[in-house]
């Protein structure tokens, strides 16, 4: 019953599942100059204390919603938010800090 409480969330494992899901959304809920400094190339930006704008980039409440930050505290907070708010697919992948793979950068 508690197993899941302690399971470390593996976001390499969490990028290559959004990369297979048709459709899905790569979601980063840091600040917008975190996600300017260094963010998964094909993920959008919307902050977590801009959260309630999300019906703005994701309209479809049964869209897969792959959730990340940078240590994984924002993204439970977010993941648990759009589940509140009926997003059906949401998936919490955790931090950027541990992701292996390449990271762009751009312009605020």
């Amino acid at each position: 019953m508690f197993l899941g409480l302690f399971t470390r969330k593996d976001i390499n494992q969490g990028v290559a599942e959004w990369e297979s899901t048709k459709g899905a959304v790569l979601l980063d809920v840091r600040t917008k100059e975190e996600y300017a400094d260094s963010h998964i190339k094909g993920s959008v930006n919307v902050p977590l204390n801009e959260l309630e704008t999300i019906r703005r980039v994701v309209p479809d409440k049964a869209t897969p919603i792959f959730v990340y930050c940078l240590s994984g505290g924002r993204s439970a907070s977010a993941a648990a938010y759009l589940k509140r708010s009926g997003y059906s697919h949401v998936y919490d992948i955790g931090g950027i800090n541990s992701y292996r793979g390449e990271t762009v950068s751009c312009s605020i």
